[in-house]
């Protein structure tokens, strides 16, 4: 059986590449590929217990059982995060699942937050709460000179779609406009912004606040951090344990 392996963040830096191809014995699982990583690299030690896998572009847990021509993508802890690559949901395509005018979208320009925010604003909306990340000149000391993002983008887009539907189910709030960039960000430019509207201001915050939290766990985008004295992939938060793949040797098996 023969899958196609892509490789993200740190792990492109162990590797030296951004995918594989990997030949398992039939009836594989995940379990199986995480045990074949942890021999073919050992020195990485607890590395691979935050790991987190995707089938064809959704989480998968250690049993999951593997085909062959599946792609399986490598998620080390996110941070978050080419033309024709924005892709909007609008309540006309997916009434039942998407927030009203929602809009979702990876972008390698810079981020218009002013059109964003004023696009999803409704005569019976009385708030709009935003959150504008941007990057900052310094990391723990260490003087920053830019960021460079980069993204599993299909799996990306499918998560962002999620949260934004998950949003308004849980928090009531009538639109969500959710957007990430990519590629190099210069110092004070917009990394990421959310911009959330409500008949009422408390939904509105509350959903803002869980959309950047919960996009920073469980959306898969890297952020390279790069300074005057080197460049260290950023250390991600890690992710939820309903997500995370491990090592059934480590007893943290679902």
């Amino acid at each position: 059986m023969r899958v196609r392996v892509l490789y993200f963040g740190a792990l492109k830096d162990i590797f030296l590449k951004e995918h594989d191809t990997l030949e398992l014995p039939p009836s594989s699982t995940v379990g199986t590929l995480l045990d074949h990583y942890r021999r073919a690299a050992p020195g990485h030690g607890d590395f691979w217990d935050i790991l987190a896998v995707a089938v064809n572009t959704e989480y998968a847990n250690l049993s999951h059982r593997l085909a062959d021509g599946d792609e399986v993508a490598m998620l080390p802890p996110v941070s978050g995060g080419s033309d024709g690559l924005n892709t909007q949901d609008e309540d006309d395509t997916q009434p039942d699942s998407t927030p009203r005018s929602s809009h979702v979208a990876l972008l390698r320009e810079p981020v218009d937050a002013s059109s964003l925010t004023a696009a999803i604003k409704r005569g019976e909306d009385g708030a709009v709460v935003t959150f504008d990340g941007i990057v900052r000149n310094n990391t723990r000391g260490r003087r920053t000179l830019y960021l460079v993002y980069e993204s599993y983008e299909a799996m990306a887009l499918a998560q962002m779609r999620k949260l934004s539907a998950e949003a308004i189910k849980r928090f009531g709030v009538q639109s969500v406009s959710l957007v990430h960039r990519l590629g190099r960000l210069e110092v004070g430019e917009t990394s990421v912004f959310i911009a959330v509207a409500s008949a009422h201001r408390p939904q509105a915050f509350e959903a803002c606040r869980w959309l950047i939290d919960t996009l920073k766990k469980t959306v898969p985008i890297w952020k390279k951090e790069h300074f005057e004295d080197g460049a260290v992939w950023a250390d991600g938060e890690p992710f939820p344990e309903e997500v995370i793949a491990v090592n059934e040797s480590t007893g943290r098996v679902r």
